[in-house]
């Protein structure tokens, strides 16, 4: 369940308080979000898990942060 001000933790419905809410839902947007490659520089890396990314397009798989690679 979606709602057009709270977008993914919408989900939660009435639970937890909204300040908590919106920095799931900015967590959530960073995690989703196609980065770009430092190998081939295309916006193709995805998240595979807690701290690794993968870029699809070269296959250049590396550590980062655990929502952004950086």
């Amino acid at each position: 369940m979606r709602t057009k001000k709270l977008g993914v933790a919408g989900r939660f419905g009435a639970r937890y308080g909204k300040r908590l809410k919106d920095n799931f839902r900015k967590i959530e947007k960073l995690k989703q979000e196609k980065w770009s490659c430092s190998v081939c520089m295309k916006k193709t890396v995805k998240r595979e898990c807690s701290g690794i990314w993968y870029c699809t397009a070269c296959g250049h798989r590396f550590t980062g942060k655990a929502y952004k690679p950086s």
